[in-house]
C-alpha cells in the first residue's frame, strides 16, 4: 500500500529556473548565500558580484568568518578547462584562501584536478554540483552537493607526497654528484636515479656493489641476492665470505657490518658511513669521499675471495 501524501522528487532543467548564469543564478546565489553555507558548512558573508581580477571578473567574492577572501565561480553546464583555469587565476589574483566552483555536471577529470589542488596547495577548493528539484507542483528548489572538498586528511596526504617528491629530488642530486666524482669510477657509468641505492655488478651474478643513502647515513655494500629461490645459495655465499672475515677486514677503513639477514632471501656486507642526504650540502663532499673510499676498498678486498667462491653459474 502506498502513501499518497509522499511526493516524488523531480529534477528540473536549470535553465528553466535560472535562464541566465550571470544575471539570474549568480544574483540568486548572492542573495541566498545561506544555501551554499549550509551545503559546505561554511559561514560566508559580505558577498559581492563581478569583482575585478586583473582584466577578468569574478562571479562572486565573499569573506569567511575569519575575514579571508573566498571566490565563487558559477557554471550552469558541464565543467570545462576554461573555468578551471579561471578559478585558479581568480584565486591567485585575489589572494583568496578558498575557491568554490559550482557546475551542473562535474567531469571526472575536473573532479581529479580539484582533489589534486587540495592535496598540493595551501588553499581550499570545492567542486559543487547544482541541481534544481521539485516535489509535485511545488516551486523549484536548489540542491547543492559537494563533490570534492578540502579535509585535513587530504592536506596531510598532499604534504606527504610533497616530502616524498623532495626526497627523490635530493637523492637524485646526491647520486649525480657522487657518480661524477673522479674517485667513483666503478659507478661512473650509472645514470643517477632517485632511489635510496645505486649499484653495479661485482663480476659475479647476483652480487652487486651498491651505494646506499638515507637521511642520516650512507654506505657501501656487497648485496648478495641471486634471485628467486636463491635463499640457500645466498647464505652459502655469505658464509664462505664470512669464513675469510679476518683476512678481508685487515685494512678496512671503517668497521664492517656482516649482515646474514636470516629469515630474508638476501644478505649483505656493508660499511656504514655517518651522514646522509639531509646533511648540510656543504658536508656532502667529505661524506661522499668516505663513502667512495669504502666502496673502492670493498671492491678490492672482496675481489680475490669472490673468485674463490664455490657456487653455481
Amino acid at each position: 500500500m502506498t502513501d499518497s501524501t509522499i511526493g516524488k522528487l523531480q529534477r528540473v532543467p536549470l535553465r528553466e529556473v535560472w535562464k541566465h548564469e550571470a544575471y539570474d543564478f549568480t544574483q540568486w546565489l548572492q542573495e541566498n548565500i545561506d544555501v551554499l553555507n549550509s551545503a559546505l558548512d561554511l559561514n560566508l558573508v559580505n558577498v559581492d558580484r563581478e569583482q575585478a581580477a586583473g582584466s577578468f571578473s569574478v562571479d562572486l567574492v565573499a569573506e569567511d568568518e575569519g575575514g579571508a577572501t573566498v571566490i565563487i565561480e558559477n557554471q550552469l553546464e558541464k565543467s570545462n578547462h576554461d573555468h578551471l583555469g579561471k578559478l585558479i587565476t581568480y584565486l591567485t589574483a585575489m589572494a583568496a584562501r578558498a575557491a568554490i566552483w559550482i557546475v551542473s555536471e562535474p567531469r571526472p577529470e575536473h573532479v581529479a584536478a580539484v582533489a589534486w589542488l587540495n592535496e598540493s596547495t595551501s588553499a581550499d577548493f570545492y567542486l559543487v554540483k547544482v541541481e534544481a528539484v521539485r516535489i509535485g507542483e511545488s516551486p523549484a528548489a536548489p540542491l547543492l552537493t559537494v563533490i570534492v572538498g578540502p579535509s585535513q586528511e587530504t592536506k596531510t596526504v598532499g604534504q606527504q607526497k610533497k616530502e616524498l617528491a623532495e626526497r627523490y629530488d635530493i637523492r637524485r642530486n646526491w647520486w649525480t654528484i657522487l657518480v661524477g666524482r673522479p674517485d667513483a669510477k666503478l659507478h661512473a657509468h650509472i645514470t643517477p636515479g632517485s632511489y635510496s641505492w645505486i649499484g653495479t655488478s661485482s663480476g659475479v651474478r647476483g652480487l652487486g656493489l651498491n651505494y646506499t643513502v638515507n637521511q642520516d647515513e650512507c654506505g657501501a655494500e656487497l648485496y648478495i641476492d641471486r634471485g628467486k629461490d636463491s635463499d640457500e645459495e645466498n647464505k652459502l655465499i655469505f658464509d664462505q665470505l664470512y669464513a675469510a672475515k679476518d683476512e678481508i677486514e685487515k685494512s678496512a677503513p671503517a668497521p664492517v657490518s656482516w649482515e646474514r639477514l636470516d629469515g630474508r632471501r638476501a644478505s649483505r656486507i656493508k660499511i656504514p658511513v655517518q651522514g646522509g642526504y639531509r646533511s648540510s650540502e656543504e658536508d656532502w663532499g667529505k661524506i661522499q669521499e668516505r663513502q667512495v673510499a669504502a666502496m673502492n676498498w670493498l671492491d678490492q678486498a672482496l675481489k680475490p675471495h669472490l673468485k674463490k667462491l664455490k657456487i653455481g653459474n
